[in-house]
């Protein structure tokens, strides 16, 4: 029993150091070449380590694209859409767990239905809307767009938390006097930060990470975000790879810093209410 025990704990970690690889060679080669210089990526020979270790990539991306507006429309964007997103989910969220209302079960249906069509069958008519009311290339445009695609899974979200935070709670805090604004506030929110954080992370990544409609919202170059920027990097006749990888891991390594430190929270946030005590 000790002998299959062993073998079979070797053979979990040696699952997890393949599925690891897979998933990491991609990234080390993504880093290998931004560090190489033009000549060298341009030979055709396959080098993990570059032979001329050089940064110039990083400079030019943003000496001679202008990346540093592609930074600012992304870091504005995606902090009010986030901001935006977090206070309907946590307020939809409190009221759906706490509330009972005429058209409850409708109204977690529409939540779900949102999730079901495809975001490309969005896209001519959020341009024609945003068009028509004056908003299209503008950041509010950008804003509104981005919080109506991330507001029904944030509030799926803090929904399944504030399941698991007790009802007994909410009931202690008003005989202590608290109204339902306090309480949520005083008591519920406090209790409920993982959830917020890991809807925060999520809500972070899908605005950060969106292309399509950024693409075709916004036409003013100094409004683009960056995977925009990134994806016009790869020209019509040539593609400076070393300087497209360079962009990539500058754009991804934000994200990545903050999903490792707040990871845990993400987890207990998409976890949280799939078992009921």
């Amino acid at each position: 029993m000790k002998r299959r025990a062993k073998y079979s704990l070797m053979g979990k970690y040696c699952t997890l150091v393949f599925a690891s690889l897979l998933i990491l060679l991609p990234v080390l080669w993504m880093i290998s070449t931004s560090f190489k210089s033009t000549p060298e990526v341009m030979n055709g020979k396959v080098t993990w380590i570059p032979q001329n270790f050089t940064a110039e990539a990083y400079v030019r991306i943003f000496q001679d694209y202008p990346f540093a507006d592609y930074y600012k429309s992304s870091i504005l964007i995606t902090s009010v859409t986030v901001a935006f997103a977090i206070v309907f989910a946590v307020l939809a969220g409190y009221g759906i767990t706490r509330f009972r209302f005429r058209g409850h079960g409708a109204f977690l249906t529409f939540l779900l239905m949102t999730q079901m069509f495809p975001s490309i069958m969005l896209l001519i008519p959020f341009y024609k809307l945003m068009k028509t009311v004056g908003l299209n290339d503008t950041y509010t445009g950008m804003i509104l767009v981005y919080v109506s695609h991330t507001i029904p899974f944030c509030t799926w979200m803090m929904k399944g938390y504030m399941e698991s935070i007790p009802t007994s709670l909410d009931e202690s805090a008003m005989i202590d006097g608290c109204g339902r604004i306090s309480t949520m506030l005083r008591i519920i929110c406090p209790l409920a930060l993982p959830g917020i954080a890991a809807t925060a992370i999520y809500a972070m990544i899908q605005s950060w990470n969106e292309f399509m409609f950024a693409s075709i919202l916004i036409n003013r170059e100094t409004l683009k975000t960056l995977p925009v920027g990134i994806g016009q990097l790869n020209g019509y006749y040539r593609i400076q790879y070393n300087d497209l990888m360079a962009a990539c891991f500058t754009a991804s390594l934000p994200i990545l810093i903050i999903y490792v430190f707040m990871q845990k929270y993400f987890i207990a946030g998409l976890t949280a209410g799939a078992v009921k005590e």
